[in-house]
């Protein structure tokens, strides 16, 4: 059986948990505890050098670090649902979105909460080795989140799904990127009606509560 080394209150883990949800994938799971910083530990960096979760361990015990390479795996091993498209063009529109869901979405919201937050002093960047925090890059952030949920509002004004015309790998990331901006106290408001209509729809999955 695989193997997820997950932490309950992060992000990028919970990805792979609706991925593998969705997906209907039996697993084992190992909680990392971000906050104690056990991802630095040795323990955990010999499994992940990268010192980072989500990391999937196969059945044949290759360890896969990060959530491009999980989804890859999964959807090979588990072709059905097809969540990474089918078609030549589906998975070209799947993985264009899903990359920016994660740069203007993601990888905005890190950048606000890393660069800004007392208990991450040091810890700019995820990984083995410490970052200091640069003030301008966290309000910067904000800035970019605020853009992508505008992004999000207008991309749904017509479409019920965030690539193409069925759930994908880039609705699970821009759900977890949508929830995750709380923690920078950012949410959709009544200029995103769009927006939350797809966030309600989304609920109405299982996967979605992980």
């Amino acid at each position: 059986m695989i193997t997820l080394y997950d932490c309950a209150t992060a992000p990028s883990p919970r990805r792979a948990r609706i991925l593998l949800a969705e997906k209907g994938v039996a697993h084992e799971t190992v909680q990392v505890d971000l906050r104690s910083g056990a991802q630095l530990a040795e323990a955990f960096r010999r499994i992940n050098p990268q010192c980072t979760v989500p990391a999937l361990q196969t059945e044949e015990g290759v360890v896969l670090t990060d959530n491009a390479a999980i989804a890859a795996y999964v959807e090979a091993r588990w072709p059905e649902p097809a969540l990474l498209g089918t078609s030549p063009l589906e998975k070209a529109q799947i993985a264009s979105w899903n990359w920016r869901v994660e740069f203007e979405g993601l990888l905005a919201i890190a950048e606000a909460l890393r660069n800004a937050s007392p208990g991450m002093i040091n810890r700019a960047l995820p990984g083995p080795r410490n970052y200091p925090q640069i003030p301008e890059l966290a309000q910067r952030g904000l800035v970019r989140v605020q853009d992508f949920f505008d992004m999000l509002n207008e991309r749904l004004a017509e479409r019920d799904f965030i690539a193409t015309d069925s759930f994908s790998i880039a609705d699970i990331t821009a759900v977890v990127a949508v929830d995750f901006a709380r923690v920078v106290k950012i949410k959709p408001g009544e200029q995103h009606p769009h927006l939350q209509r797809w966030r309600a729809a989304m609920a109405g999955r299982p996967s979605m509560s992980l």
